[in-house]
């Protein structure tokens, strides 16, 4: 059984604290399959999440884990997680993996790091994403594929429950600026993204951001690997009790794409 010590973080004794409360373990054992989760406050919706996910996971061919990185909340998800993890622990393996530094791309580049299986990546906590992609997601990579990916706007994509007109409208203006970036990806944003784990190592390392334009960097050094990315039709269904505050976080994606654009050739 490989094991891999998870990156240490720098930060200060009292970070230092936090994250080991956060974590469970600093080991985890191999599996075909980590996904991971990012969980900011994410207390009251995750049970449910979880469930799900290890339903669906514990009926599949592959062996698989589930990570939830609880990007600093300040309510019980990371406890919560723990009880959900003892109830359905010896169905799929649940861990809960602590990270300090804000941001949904800090959150999932360190729960991607910090594992060693051959294929990971990750989703977000609403599930707007249908869990049964993943079967699709997991043949392609099988196949050859370095990363598979949802996309809300693909050929024969639906919207089961679409988002509200200022969301649509600010993702229609930021597609528009990251299609030059990141060429014949008609989707960079949806939460459902998958790799094979040397393709994606070789892409993180060369990645920066953290925030919102991690995701658009992601997929742009992968295309400058020459690595393959399958974009798959979803019927999507618009997160109610998402956080993503349409203007203050629209307008910081639109920043941080900007200088992503900057910093790169």
């Amino acid at each position: 059984m490989v094991l891999l010590q998870q990156h240490s973080v720098h930060i200060g004794k009292r970070g230092s604290l936090q994250a080991r409360r956060h974590s469970d373990s600093l080991r985890r054992s191999r599996v075909d399959l980590e996904v991971v989760i990012p969980a900011y406050n994410e207390a009251a919706r995750i049970p449910d999440t979880l469930r799900q996910t290890v339903d669906f996971l514990a009926n599949q061919p592959w062996s698989s884990r589930i990570v939830v990185v609880d990007n600093g909340s300040v309510d019980e998800t990371a406890a919560v997680v723990r009880g959900i993890s003892r109830e359905e622990g010896d169905t799929v393996p649940i861990s809960v993996v602590g990270c300090s530094r804000k941001g949904k791309g800090a959150a999932v580049r360190r729960g991607l790091l910090s594992g060693t299986s051959r294929f990971t990546g990750f989703f977000d906590a609403d599930l707007a994403t249908p869990l049964e992609t993943l079967t699709e997601t997991m043949a392609h990579l099988s196949d050859g594929a370095a990363a598979v990916i949802a996309s809300r706007h693909a050929p024969g994509s639906t919207m089961v429950r679409p988002q509200h007109l200022g969301r649509r409208v600010g993702g229609t203006a930021f597609r528009a600026l990251t299609k030059s970036k990141v060429k014949g990806i008609r989707d960079t944003q949806c939460g459902f993204k998958f790799f094979e784990r040397d393709a994606l190592t070789a892409a993180m390392v060369q990645c920066r951001s953290t925030g919102f334009a991690f995701d658009v960097e992601l997929l742009l050094r992968l295309q400058d690997n020459n690595a393959s990315i399958i974009e798959l039709p979803v019927a999507w269904t618009d997160g109610a009790a998402s956080t993503f505050r349409p203007f203050q976080d629209g307008m910081a994606s639109f920043a941080s794409v900007i200088q992503l654009q900057k910093a790169t050739p």
